[in-house]
């Protein structure tokens, strides 16, 4: 009896338990009223989810017209496009070789117009806008996503970095310039390569001789010549420092030397009116045994032209302090993102998931392949490049420095003035120093 009793109060218990249980569920699947269960569960269980409002946005950069990335670019937004179909982008392009690409950049910027994303200068011209508010520190948004950030080389990010310790542009690609040959010409006009200042000379003299341009450039959009001449003779040191400490007496080679070897038949003859677009034809039709360039150039030139062309460094100047393995390059370009689309609740995440997008490794590899830059991505490896663009990553890979250009370490109505007198330094007209004086007062002026 015991043990009857005692299982039967186990099975009252047992049931007590399970109608309790029942009792519960129920609760929420009933009308009653009851507290168990939000009444508004079901209702937010069968609710369909918003679609994402539409946004546009406006994207400014160089990879326009010929830039060799034009269309990887374009690839890159349609991609984000297509996985985000409510967003609009207007991709709004210029060549950074315009003049006007300045002057669009500093009057959007100040007049309210400002791109959600801009793809500019490192440096001095970017200066002002970050100076004036217009662009975001993107420093807590990397280390916001992890990811993201670590999928940057840290030479990368670490060379964009500003003077206040902050990182305003996210890099996509990096750079070099140096000298580009034609090996060809050279091989077939029995002249040695320019490996150093006396070579180079005597290539200028001997292609002068054979109705061949020696050295393709302008004299107005002068930037290549300006910044290897004074390079070759100053070193890094003093092409580094700008003309915050005076005129470098090594500035002066540098344009003095530039005058001597136009004083040999360098130079196209009509350098006083061509641009950087008809100075690179020159070169692209084998009509130039050499040019001034960066790795962004080859992209553009003729497919016979890049097979035969091999890129050095710009040999020292006698006299000067420079090693003839300094080199130009670096990541001089970068994605800003404005403070007004950083502001605007209804833009702020698609600019940052588009800006994402556009510098993730597969982005940057598509560009860099494209335009044989450097990638800024950690382990990125462009594909199918030519022998002069792997010629570029070893000459960098050796040079004793790498430096940015003097147009990010002067003012760039300094750099103007030096562009202009150019022409007048080179046919006599002006000196070397009187050239620099006028610049150096510009500098001065601006401080």
């Amino acid at each position: 009896m015991k043990k009857s009793a005692l299982t039967l109060l186990s099975l009252l218990l047992v049931m007590t338990m399970f109608l309790a249980a029942c009792g519960n569920n129920g609760g929420s699947n009933n009308n009653s009223g009851s507290t168990n269960t939000p009444s508004s569960a079901p209702e937010e269980s069968t609710e369909p989810s918003k679609a994402p409002e539409p946004v546009e946005l406006r994207v400014f950069s160089t990879f326009g017209g010929t830039d060799a990335a034009r269309e990887a670019f374009q690839k890159a937004i349609d991609e984000f496009t297509a996985a985000n179909p409510h967003v609009k982008v207007k991709n709004d392009t210029m060549s950074a070789n315009d003049d006007g690409f300045r002057t669009k950049v500093n009057t959007d910027m100040t007049s309210g117009n400002e791109p959600d994303l801009l793809f500019y200068f490192i440096g001095t011209d970017a200066t002002e806008i970050i100076n004036s508010g217009k662009v975001v520190a993107m420093d807590e948004i990397l280390d916001a996503d992890a990811e993201w950030k670590n999928g940057f080389a840290p030479a990368a990010l670490e060379s964009v970095r500003t003077a206040d310790g902050k990182i305003y542009a996210i890099p996509l690609t990096g750079y070099y310039e140096g000298l580009f040959v034609n090996k060809k010409l050279f091989e077939e006009n029995g002249v040695e390569l320019p490996t150093d200042w006396e070579k180079f000379k005597a290539a200028v003299s001997a292609f002068k001789a054979k109705g061949i341009i020696p050295l393709s450039g302008p004299f107005d959009q002068s930037h290549y010549l300006i910044e290897h001449f004074v390079l070759a003779a100053a070193g890094a040191e003093g092409q580094a420092k700008g003309l915050k400490d005076g005129i470098d007496p090594n500035w002066e080679k540098g344009l003095a030397a530039m005058k001597e070897v136009y004083d040999l038949g360098a130079f196209p003859e009509d350098a006083a009116t061509i641009d950087l677009g008809m100075a690179g034809n020159y070169y692209s039709e084998g009509l130039a045994a050499m040019i001034l360039e960066g790795s962004w150039a080859i992209g553009g030139w003729s497919e016979e032209t890049k097979a035969n062309t091999t890129v050095l460094p710009f040999p020292a100047i006698p006299g000067g302090v420079g090693t003839g393995k300094d080199v130009v390059g670096g990541f001089g370009s970068g994605f800003y993102m404005s403070k007004a689309a950083y502001d605007d609740a209804a833009k702020k995440d698609a600019t940052i998931a588009l800006l994402k997008h556009l510098t993730n490794p597969a982005s940057i590899k598509s560009i860099a392949t494209a335009n044989g830059g450097t990638p800024a991505a950690a382990g990125v490896q462009p594909e199918g490049l030519p022998q002069a663009a792997l010629d570029g990553f070893k000459m960098v890979s050796e040079a004793t420095s790498i430096n940015s250009p003097i147009d990010s370490k002067v003012t760039p109505e300094t750099f103007s003035t030096i562009r202009a007198n150019i022409q007048p330094v080179v046919t006599g007209k002006k000196t070397p120093k009187e050239a620099l004086e006028e610049a150096m007062a510009i500098e001065t002026a601006a401080k």
